[in-house]
């Protein structure tokens, strides 16, 4: 498996759409997005502010094609609307974990 661990620095008030971007992401990208495996969102206890994002691919080849989906794109600029700056990104493979 493999993907990304993304720190996001919200906008303020902004937390709700983030969720739902991500969200709509699952219900209507993922159907289309060969490889797509899953994503999460995590708020944490002690950063307010900051979401943290992961995706998870089957492999590199269907991480990097979603990467370059002009359709992606369009859903990552509504994203980064929503944030302060551009997120920090943490590529790499999977070495442990089970999806059902």
């Amino acid at each position: 498996m493999y993907g990304t661990i993304f720190h996001m620095q919200v906008k303020r008030g902004q937390e709700g759409r983030v969720a739902q971007l991500m969200k709509d992401w699952e219900q209507e990208r993922k159907p289309k997005v060969k490889g797509a495996l899953t994503g999460l969102l995590l708020k944490p206890d002690n950063r307010p502010g900051i979401l943290i994002g992961v995706a998870v691919f089957a492999d590199k080849a269907s991480y990097a094609a979603n990467a370059e989906d002009p359709e992606q794109d369009r859903w990552y600029q509504k994203l980064r609307a929503l944030l302060q700056a551009d997120p920090e990104w943490e590529d790499g493979e999977y070495v442990v974990g089970v999806l059902k």
